[in-house]
């Protein structure tokens, strides 16, 4: 097999192929796995191995890098001019010895017009651009790389512009070169489109490295998440010879991170000189109103002393008339007035003196009942006096006594009731000319 294959393939051969896998040693050799895909099913329909030893690889890897701006790396398709190759243990193989940039551009160049096609195909290459750009960047959301010299260079230029223009901005750490870095750069995007209402725009971007770390931002699945972006995105990626499609796709598209500071910089002056240009508009205005205004009062102001002038003329007369006719009218009033003033005083003195007989005669008849019911009261309270006096007389108890009756006392108090006295208890029996003094011997009670 080997003698055949060797027979058959003397010379080097040029092969088309997708690089798979690739990975070196630290003897500087390469190790790559090449395959063929079908266009239509991008399923692998062949494979091969291959070997580029170190003193090819040291010049073949910068070559190709220089020549297309792409990393030589695993998803490229190459073209290599190999010598077949087959050992009895490892089986074919090939052995690299040149490649040719110039069809990875091509293929490159191709895989990007389908992307751009597929892009518009779908309708959403121009969205982004299509936004409004806010008059204020004034939040700002920055996927980069918190390593990178570009992203110091940006804030920098945001925090020290010359107006002293303030700025809030918050970085979102991505992957920013390799195979990963798509990925990265899509998740970031996703974190801002979740605080999508705290962000004026969105800036991308990207300092130092080489132009072949460049290829993540030709991809398709990137570029479609920039392109429906709800917000504004601006890339700096920092490259300035070609445009990657995220350039296309992106709102607006700067040459490096401090261009895109300057950029939103910019915004915030050209909105501030539109605001003095107002100002200074809206003084010139204001300054041709109150000259007008000023000319007009002047006018109106000599013609208003005319006219005032006239009216007080013409008041002043009416007046002079009208207080003649109040002196007329006045003097009518008063004389008027005295005589309604003497009759009244008459009406009224006639009226009292009238009401003042009967009020007179009224009291002198309410003396004379008032002396009679008097007399009367005198004359009854002086018989019941009378017979108080007699009550009081028979009440008295020498009365009793006379009539023959006695009193009974013990210890100085008058005995109503028998139950009160105990026998050998001392009495003092009262008569109408003397008292005796008495000890009881017995009690005998009523029946």
């Amino acid at each position: 097999m080997k003698n055949i294959l060797s027979d058959s393939f003397s010379a080097d051969i040029w092969v088309v192929a997708e690089i798979s896998e690739m990975r070196s040693n630290q003897n500087g050799h390469c190790y790559l796995e090449l395959v063929e895909k079908d266009e239509e099913t991008d399923q692998i329909i062949a494979k091969a191995r291959a070997t580029i030893w170190s003193y090819t690889f040291r010049m073949l890897r910068p070559y190709f890098e220089t020549t297309t701006g792409q990393r030589f790396t695993s998803g490229i398709k190459v073209l290599v001019s190999a010598h077949i190759e087959f050992q009895e243990i490892y089986g074919y193989s090939l052995n690299i010895k040149d490649i040719d940039p110039n069809y990875t551009l091509g293929d490159m160049a191709r895989r990007r017009r389908e992307i751009l096609a597929r892009l518009e195909e779908e309708g959403v290459l121009e969205m982004n651009k299509e936004l409004d750009f806010p008059e204020i960047p004034k939040t700002i959301a920055i996927i980069s790389s918190p390593t990178a010299a570009g992203y110091e260079d940006f804030v920098k230029q945001l925090e020290h512009n010359g107006n002293g223009f303030q700025f809030h901005y918050k970085l979102f750490p991505a992957i920013m070169q390799g195979n990963k870095a798509e990925e990265s750069i899509i998740q970031a995007l996703d974190r801002i489109n979740e605080y999508e209402n705290l962000f004026d725009v969105v800036v991308i971007i990207r300092g130092g490295g080489s132009q072949a770390d460049l290829n993540c931002f030709d991809s398709y699945w990137l570029a479609f998440n920039i392109a429906q972006f709800p917000l504004p995105v601006v890339s700096g990626i920092g490259h300035e010879r070609d445009e990657s499609i995220v350039d296309i796709v992106s709102h607006t598209k700067v040459k490096t991170p401090t261009a895109a500071a300057e950029l939103l910089i910019d915004y915030f002056d050209e909105c501030r000189e539109y605001q003095e240009n107002l100002q200074e508009n809206l003084l010139l205005e204001v300054n041709e109103i109150l000259h007008g205004s000023s000319e007009q009062l002047s006018f109106l102001t000599n013609k208003f002393s005319q006219m005032v002038q006239r009216i007080l003329e013409r008041k002043t007369q009416q007046l002079l008339l009208a207080d003649e006719k109040l002196i007329q009218s006045s003097k009518r009033c008063l004389t008027g007035h005295d005589y309604r003033l003497r009759s009244t005083q008459a009406k009224l003195q006639y009226a009292l003196q009238n009401r003042t007989n009967q009020e007179k005669n009224k009291l002198d008849h309410l003396q004379g009942k008032m002396e009679i019911r008097i007399k009367h009261l005198l004359e009854n309270k002086k018989n019941k006096l009378s017979l108080f006096e007699q009550s009081i007389s028979y009440l008295n108890p020498e009365n009793i006594l006379n009539k023959g009756y006695t009193l009974t006392l013990k210890a100085g108090k008058i005995i109503k009731n028998i139950d009160l006295l105990s026998e050998k208890d001392r009495i003092e029996t009262r008569f109408k000319n003397g008292s005796v003094t008495s000890e009881i011997l017995n009690i005998k009670p009523k029946k």
